[in-house]
């Protein structure tokens, strides 16, 4: 039956989120229950494209990624594929009718990973657009459920809420990404690479968008709202660490939030949830 066949669909993708991102699927379970699934469908996707370009490095990484950015046009056309993972994207995209734009430009980032590039500004701008903002858009027409109204309403502050937690990870992983898969996202950083008064004007941006992101994130429906609020609250706890750090710091190490400091931000965010003084 073809029911259960999206039933296994979806439980593929939750696993997947499982198990590339445990911090994420806490705040997905967080999600109502009419919603998180779809979530899970649209992280799915986005995952499997990401280690494509990431970490299949003994393989065609273009070819690879090209099969499966048609693979993912053509199940949302047909409503179906044999692809657990992009069955389930494709339902969820085609149950909200999320703009194929927003997929498309994802892609366009995902290639823009494939060749070494030096970011300028504007470079910069549209990778996050495309890695980061988007998919926080395609997750947006899930929590309205659909509305246009809704989504074009708090479509700025989603865009804001994705920039910013883009931005952190460049951060969080800079010593990952430029030892391990030479990439250098952050534009005019120069001969000298990062240094102390970039980074607090990288900083200092993220702030600013976090401070407007925390507007749309207030307006959500209850059902995404405290699910998104835990991650906000997260990824804010994140900036505080890396902000901490010394340049050299981020060189050496990952920064990681630790599962004490993670159960406290739930519990603040729960008991500021249950109180509605988000």
């Amino acid at each position: 039956m073809k029911s259960l066949f999206d039933l296994h669909s979806i439980a593929a993708a939750r696993n997947v989120t499982q198990t590339y991102s445990t911090s994420f699927y806490k705040s997905v379970s967080m999600l109502g229950d009419d919603i998180r699934d779809d979530v899970h469908a649209i992280y799915g996707m986005v995952r499997y494209a990401d280690e494509i370009v990431d970490t299949f490095h003994d393989y065609e990484k273009a070819v690879l990624l090209a099969e499966f950015k048609e693979e993912t046009y053509r199940a949302v056309k047909r409503g179906i594929s044999l692809n657990p993972i992009l069955n389930a994207f494709q339902a969820t995209i085609n149950k909200y009718e999320i703009d194929m734009e927003l997929v498309e430009t994802f892609f366009k980032s995902m290639e823009m990973d494939l060749q070494p590039l030096e970011y300028n500004r504007a470079l910069y701008e549209e990778y996050i657009l495309g890695s980061a903002e988007v998919v926080g858009l395609m997750c947006l027409k899930i929590f309205v459920y659909g509305s246009e109204e809704e989504y074009q309403r708090l479509k700025p502050f989603a865009m804001k809420l994705g920039s910013a937690f883009q931005k952190i990870n460049f951060l969080r992983d800079l010593k990952d990404d430029v030892s391990d898969l030479g990439r250098l996202y952050f534009p005019t950083i120069g001969d000298d690479g990062l240094t102390l008064k970039k980074k607090l004007e990288i900083e200092k941006e993220i702030e600013l968008e976090f401070l407007e992101a925390y507007k749309g994130v207030i307006e959500l429906p209850k059902s995404a709202r405290f699910g998104v609020y835990v991650a906000y609250r997260y990824y804010f706890g994140l900036l505080k660490k890396i902000q901490a750090k010394t340049v050299k710091d981020l060189m050496n190490q990952r920064v990681r939030i630790n599962d004490f400091s993670k159960y406290l931000i739930y519990v603040k965010s729960y008991l500021r949830h249950s109180f509605n003084v988000l």
